[in-house]
């Protein structure tokens, strides 16, 4: 699990490594009230690789900045693949904001005596509902005493669990991310297919986003999630969708194959069984005369295992019922 865990977190960060990416996560998940006139042209990736004073490192998170004015904003992306939801989420995003700033510090990039604000998110893909408290508030005393609530950390965080949307949500998003979680949704080949046609149809003439969707699905959801579909390499939209149309074809023809297969099986199993059935008819109507429908009855619905029972007791038995067991 843990290597797994770990491509698929390889994964999203190779996703969100493009700026156009983080562009449609603002846009499309983010609340667009209140956070100022972005300049999204001003986008560059941070290092987020930085050592706090007891030496935890924290060098798997994605850090994004923004110009907003003059000042930039720090955008603090943290993905989760957890099986579990994280209680204490909100506590640990304070620590990494925190390293973050003292990181910014550090590095004599602190313009005047004022930080940058910061924007931590949490892109969660776990299968249960996130319930963990978004902000730091909700694990503290509700009602402390006025002098001592002043003095008490403060610290919110954006949530974007994958299952809260509706897939008529994200159908309605033209939207990178938004995709990532409706191809994760399809439970058959034809309807990868389908949808991986309807992308390459809208990012057709961005071939950076088609080159990071292509590798996401092939690395994360071909490889980890769904690998009974054996696709091979593609390079862009286009040529993934035609390779998941024709496994969807040779998928159809093994399903159909292993159907012919088990009915031929089924129908030699039950030929035999007939024809077990009706020689031990022979034999009882030679020993006891004509059978009685009960007798009938019991011998066409018997199991192989029976017949082979009552076959043995044929020739001890005095009474019909006797060979029936009754």
């Amino acid at each position: 699990m843990a290597n797994m865990n770990a491509r698929h977190d390889a994964s999203y960060k190779h996703l969100f490594s493009s700026p156009k990416v983080v562009q449609h996560l603002i846009e499309g998940f983010l609340p667009a009230e209140g956070l100022g006139r972005l300049d999204f042209s001003t986008l560059e990736k941070v290092p987020a690789s930085y050592v706090s004073d007891d030496l935890r490192e924290r060098a798997d998170d994605v850090i994004w900045r923004v110009k907003t004015g003059e000042d930039w904003l720090y955008l603090y992306l943290l993905i989760e693949f957890q099986s579990s939801v994280d209680p204490w989420m909100a506590v640990r995003l304070l620590t990494y904001v925190g390293l973050l700033y003292q990181d910014l510090i550090k590095g004599g990039q602190i313009q005047g005596r004022r930080l940058p604000p910061v924007l931590p998110i949490v892109f969660y893909t776990g299968e249960a509902r996130w319930s963990a408290a978004t902000d730091l508030a909700e694990l503290l005393p509700q009602n402390p005493p006025e002098t001592l609530a002043k003095y008490l950390p403060r610290l919110a965080y954006v949530l974007i669990d994958e299952n809260a949307y509706s897939d008529e949500t994200l159908a309605g998003l033209k939207n990178v991310v938004a995709a990532t979680m409706r191809l994760k949704r399809q439970q058959w080949p034809q309807d990868l297919a389908r949808l991986t046609a309807v992308l390459h149809r809208w990012f057709a003439g961005d071939a950076e986003l088609e080159r990071l969707l292509t590798v996401w699905i092939r690395e994360y959801l071909l490889r980890d999630l769904r690998p009974e579909l054996d696709v091979p390499e593609a390079h862009d939209l286009g040529e993934i969708t035609m390779q998941l149309a024709e496994r969807f074809k040779q998928w159809e023809e093994e399903v159909a194959r292993k159907a012919i297969q088990q009915g031929l099986e089924k129908g030699v199993q039950k030929g035999k069984l007939e024809g077990e059935s009706l020689l031990l008819q022979r034999q009882l109507t030679r020993r006891f005369g004509p059978l009685p429908d009960w007798a009938q009855q019991r011998l066409r619905s018997a199991t192989s295992e029976e017949l082979e029972t009552w076959a043995d007791r044929v020739l001890d038995a005095q009474r019909l019922e006797e060979v029936f067991g009754a």
